[in-house]
This record gives C-alpha cells, structure tokens and sequence, in this order.
C-alpha cells in the first residue's frame, strides 16, 4: 500500500561554523541560526552534533554540562525566543560520564527528546559513553525522531528504522561530517555514504530524514587536521533528494527545505491490514 503524504513541514539545516573549543561563540552563532530559520519561515531547524564545543575536541572533558544545562538552556531560550523547533548537539556531562547528545527543543523551550549517540566511532570512545535508547516525540506538527549521525550509517541503519516502527515520520540528526586535510572535493564528491543510507532508510522505512553538519577545523582527537565541510542533507520519506548544503571548510550555510511527512510506518501498517 503507497503512503500517502500527511503535511509539509519547512526545515532549516543550519550548516554553521563551530570553533573548536569555543562554546560561547559556537552557542552564539546558533541562536542567529535559530532566529535566522523562524525569520524565513521555517518550523524547525536542525544544527550540527556537538555544536558547543566541536566534534571529538578534548576541551570538553573539563567544560561540558549537564543536560539540562547551561548551554541547553541558551538553546531552550532561543527556541522559545524563535517559536520554532530546535535539534541541536551538544556534549552532555553526567557524571564522570560524557555524551555525544542531541536535544529537541519544542516552540515553548521545552526538552521533547534527548538521545545519546549509540553508533559512535571507535576512535571517540576514549571521549563520549555510548547511549542506550531511541525516542518519538509526538506533536501537533509531525512525530520527530532523533538520532546522531554515524546512527544512521549504513550498518546502523536498524536504529532509524526502529524509530520509523514507533512512529517517527521525520528524523533530526545533528551530525560533524569531516574529510581529511587532502581530500579533492572534485575529483572524489563528498557525500555518496549519507545519499546511500539515507535512501536506503527511505526505502526500507520509508522516513524522511534531514542531517547537518558544521563546517570549520578538528583541533583534537584521532582525526586533528581533518576538516568538517558540511553537504548537510534533507532526503524524503520517497528516497528523493530535497536538499544539500554546500561543501567546504567555510561553507555556512541556512538552507530552507519543504519535507512532505508521511502517515507513520505503524500507522500505515494498520491501515493496510484493517
């Protein structure tokens, strides 16, 4: 049974510069994000993973906060201050545990959903504690589902398509996509393994899914030298390409994108059985 379309939804991927190290800049320049999205009209906007202090940089051991937070609580404001939804990364402190987390903030600044990067890389696990969940959250605007980059990598791709059975009809993953310090844009396009498994979550679950990146230098960790260099990507619930951000080290970015929202998988599921 084809789904059918239920609304439309306006979606900011908010490709911005993060400082590595620098998260009064770095939760700056995501508020003008945030407030840039709802001045153009948009209902959500999605920032990068780890947008306070960058992807992987050490800086973090000692400066992270809890969520909530304070650097939450900028996020929440500027939500509540826009009027808009926003998924933004952040490294999360609990404990004498870190978190690559993202946080969905509701158009009031109110924390809707938190998720702690399950897939992530082995070459960050000396930094972040992997997660152990999966959510929906359920408004009158659509069912997001929140998830963070490498989760939705090719061999992950279970962990989206679980949230599509509970119900997600669009997905927010706050993702750092980097490149080496040689990589030739032009020769070898970026972008191949996220179209791929996007698509392929298009096909099999049959969920939009819309991920950004920062763009700007890794400082610290396994990959310093590389370079984030943003292709944020909007893919709809068909497998087609709504959207993509520009490629390179300087390329910020606010790119507006129209996501048609499907009826979600579980509903569609009943529906073709009644």
């Amino acid at each position: 049974m084809k789904r059918m379309p239920d609304s439309t939804l306006k979606v900011a991927m908010a490709q911005m510069l993060v400082e590595p190290g620098n998260p009064g800049t770095n939760l700056s320049r995501a508020e003008e994000m945030i407030k840039q999205a709802a001045e153009r009209g948009c209902r959500v906007v999605v920032l990068p993973e780890c947008l306070d202090f960058g992807w992987m940089d050490d800086s973090a051991r000692e400066r992270a906060c809890p969520i909530p937070g304070n650097h939450a609580e900028i996020l929440s404001e500027a939500a509540r201050a826009a009027g808009i939804y926003v998924a933004a990364g952040l490294v999360e402190r609990d404990g004498a545990h870190l978190y690559n987390a993202a946080v969905l903030f509701s158009p009031s600044g109110d924390i809707l959903l938190k998720h702690r990067k399950i897939n992530e890389l082995s070459i960050a696990l000396g930094l972040y504690t992997v997660g152990d969940s999966l959510g929906v959250a359920r408004t009158p605007d659509g069912a997001f589902g929140l998830n963070i980059c490498a989760d939705n990598f090719p061999d992950s791709l279970e962990l989206g398509i679980s949230q599509a059975r509970i119900g997600a009809q669009l997905l927010l993953s706050p993702s750092a996509w980097a490149v080496p310090p040689d990589h030739d844009n032009e020769r070898n396009p970026y972008g191949d393994l996220w179209r791929g498994a996007y698509t392929e979550l298009a096909r099999r679950a049959g969920v939009a899914t819309v991920g950004v990146s920062n763009v700007g230098p890794v400082l610290s960790g396994a990959w310093q030298g590389w370079k984030c260099i943003g292709c944020s990507l909007a893919v709809g619930a068909d497998g087609r390409i709504l959207a993509q951000g520009p490629y390179g080290v300087d390329a910020s970015a606010l790119i507006c994108v129209d996501v048609p929202l499907e009826r979600p998988l579980n509903e569609s599921v009943r529906a073709s059985e009644s």
